[in-house]
């Protein structure tokens, strides 16, 4: 290096200038850089890709038995594919289906007979199940909902989940699927009179109008979600259904919100983060009435 007031030539760890006298100053350090804050998710808001009852794949996609699923275009109008291996089969709710292969054998039958047949179609869901099977050869099956909104896929493990009859969208042969009866409280809710329960272990996809935000509640912790959110929850938590405001029924219905479900931890609840009902209230003045 060279002195800056003379020129001089001067060696690299030279402290001062042996022609002119001049001191230089120590080379200081370069700051660290500045690490960037990386984002910490509350598990208590955000839906995990692991961890607590429902377990959610981090990359939208996994394999169960002889077959593998992928959730594409996640978002408003999410599609689940599922690729069969021959003579494997995935059950859906009927009418889910996009698109399917050519060897794929589509069966469509009544769940439970005559009876289980009849819950479903009083809880809301179709009196059929459909039954997909690869016939002779790899197959691949699409899966949306009616409405648009977000699909996840859930890996059970020999666990039991409530879910909304609208929100069930296919899962596993081996899951065990029953339409239970919920009582006046569900149908007051405006749920219906039966709900899903769904037990076992396996893939569990399921779908929401909009999209799907988790709540994790702690031993004695208390949770309000409105009946046309709800989605999915903890078979195991206790609920109850209440007037939103607890001041009064004609305030209560003056807030728009009507009833709702209060929940008891521990557990998780699954919401959807908007209401198909309150939606379709909003495209009701746009619709001609019969008199028109």
């Amino acid at each position: 290096m060279n002195c800056p007031k003379c020129n001089a030539q001067l060696l690299s760890d030279a402290k001062f200038c042996g022609s002119c006298g001049f001191t230089l100053q120590p080379a200081q350090a370069a700051p660290p850089p500045q690490q960037q804050q990386q984002y910490q998710p509350n598990p208590a808001y955000d839906v995990p890709p692991s961890g607590g009852a429902f377990q959610f794949d981090a990359d939208g996609r996994g394999k169960g038995r002889g077959y593998t699923w992928e959730i594409q275009h996640q978002g408003s109008f999410a599609l689940a594919v599922v690729r069969l291996q021959a003579e494997q089969a995935i059950h859906a709710e009927a009418g889910a289906m996009v698109s399917m292969s050519g060897n794929v054998d589509l069966h469509a039958e009544m769940k439970g007979g005559v009876f289980g047949a009849l819950k479903r179609a009083v809880g809301g869901e179709s009196a059929f199940v459909s039954t997909f099977t690869a016939k002779g050869a790899p197959g691949e099956v699409t899966l949306a909902p009616g409405s648009p909104g977000g699909v996840v896929g859930i890996e059970m493990r020999n666990q039991t989940f409530m879910v909304q009859s609208s929100s069930y969208l296919a899962g596993d042969t081996s899951l065990q699927v029953e339409t239970k009866f919920g009582g006046a409280k569900s149908f007051f809710g405006g749920e219906g009179l039966f709900v899903l329960q769904i037990s076992g272990t396996g893939l569990l996809l399921i779908s929401s109008f909009g999209a799907i935000h988790s709540r994790t509640l702690q031993p004695g912790e208390q949770y309000v979600v409105d009946t046309g959110h709800l989605v999915a929850w903890e078979g195991h938590m206790p609920y109850n259904l209440r007037k939103a405001a607890k001041s009064g029924f004609f305030r209560s219905m003056m807030s728009g919100e009507g009833l709702v479900a209060e929940f008891n931890g521990p557990g998780q609840i699954l919401i959807q983060t908007r209401n198909l009902a309150a939606f379709a209230g909003l495209l009701r003045p746009y619709f001609p009435s019969q008199g028109g």
